[in-house]
């Protein structure tokens, strides 16, 4: 049997974000050997989406193929079915319904195509080039703008029948709590622990306490970002805007654990940021409501990938998985 010289493959990396789209192709050792972008936003007609990212990721493949083969497309996108790659009314893109985006794809590109939701494609990335390498049971959890998550039991994504599993986001940590402000569900997990959740509980907070630092900003421009710098300053408003926030992550984990018994939960995402300042009270919150056989047991760690670069490379690691 030939041996397969790895170095010499590459995989093409696609996330497709509301606003922005990113790309990049990507070695085995996760090293990006080329990367860009363009506006996902601007594009009313999918076909020409992908006649945009075709004209613009074509010449790299010439560039850097010469000598190395594209083993195939890995696309991370809002909504997308892992089974069927198809993006499926996915609310903050213009092609509604329905889009079979990876045959689209294959069809253009030559390459086959693979593609799942952007939180299960970091999950993917964390395992092949991240803090989970070697890890076979652990939880991803990205804490931005809204939170995603990606399971991973034995070794393999958890994607239930449809193709959809793993949006631990919406499970309800609070039954008739907050309302979700695109749901419309009251007490998810998203409500609370995102960066749009913790811009909330900050407003909330600071109206009652006049003295706040927090009180020195805009509504507007009450963010995850002005809380932690309020946070640093010692603020205790601020402080307790991550403590509770913590809280209610680290109850959430409980479940989340008792659940998969997983190895390690890898928290991603521009709220990490924050630092101790959520670290340890979801800590603390999550052991605190745990069986005494899971307490102990499971690592809580940060991403290892670069913000910047992680939705490429989780893209990236479809195109290896498996093979």
């Amino acid at each position: 049997m030939a041996l397969i010289d790895l170095s010499k493959q590459v995989a093409l990396g696609i996330d497709i974000g509301g606003t922005n789209t990113k790309y990049g192709l990507v070695n085995h050792r996760g090293e990006i050997l080329s990367k860009g972008k363009i506006r996902t936003e601007k594009f009313e007609v999918v076909e020409d989406f992908i006649q945009e990212l075709y004209d613009n990721i074509h010449p790299l493949i010439q560039q850097h193929c010469q000598d190395k083969v594209l083993e195939g497309i890995g696309v991370g996108a809002p909504n997308a079915n892992y089974y069927n790659g198809t993006i499926e009314h996915a609310p903050n893109l213009k092609w509604k319904g329905v889009v079979p985006f990876a045959k689209l794809m294959s069809e253009k590109f030559g390459y086959p195509c693979k593609m799942t939701n952007d939180a299960n494609a970091a999950a993917l990335g964390e395992m092949m080039y991240g803090a989970a390498r070697g890890m076979k049971d652990f939880i991803m959890v990205t804490l931005g703008t809204g939170v995603g998550s990606g399971i991973v039991c034995g070794g393999n994504l958890v994607y239930g029948h449809d193709g959809f599993a793993g949006e631990l986001g919406h499970t309800i940590v609070k039954p008739n709590g907050r309302k979700h402000w695109s749901t419309g569900s009251e007490g998810s997990l998203e409500a609370y622990a995102s960066a749009t959740g913790i811009a909330i509980t900050a407003r909330k907070m600071r109206a009652e306490f006049p003295e706040s630092l927090l009180n020195r900003y805009n509504e507007d421009e009450i963010n995850s970002r002005t809380v932690h710098v309020c946070a640093l300053e010692g603020d205790p408003t601020a402080i307790e805007v991550f403590r509770y926030t913590g809280q209610k992550l680290g109850e959430a984990l409980a479940n989340f654990v008792m659940f998969s018994s997983p190895q390690a939960i890898l928290l991603f995402g521009g709220v990490i940021k924050a630092g101790d300042f959520i670290l340890k009270p979801t800590r603390l919150h999550m052991e605190r409501n745990l069986l005494p056989i899971f307490r102990g047991k499971v690592k809580l760690v940060f991403s290892e990938l670069d913000e910047a670069d992680a939705a490429i490379l989780g893209a990236s690691a479809l195109v290896w998985e498996n093979m």
